[in-house]
């Protein structure tokens, strides 16, 4: 006789519930701290250039 299998399905759920948190964060981190900051930051350079630029000509 084959002994069931008990367990499995609960050991793997969690396995793949706990990679899948650890990769999301891990790709947000990634991406919050290689994309989003250059871009704001660009953004930011963008505005205060324009900003300066329009004190520079209204003087």
């Amino acid at each position: 006789m084959i002994a069931p299998i008990v367990g499995k399905l609960r050991k793997r759920f969690i396995v793949d519930l706990s990679c899948s948190l650890g990769l999301g964060t891990a790709a947000a981190y990634a991406y919050w701290y290689g994309s989003h900051l250059k871009a704001v930051e660009r953004q930011e350079n963008f505005y205060l250039k324009l900003e300066k630029e329009k004190l520079a000509s209204s003087q």
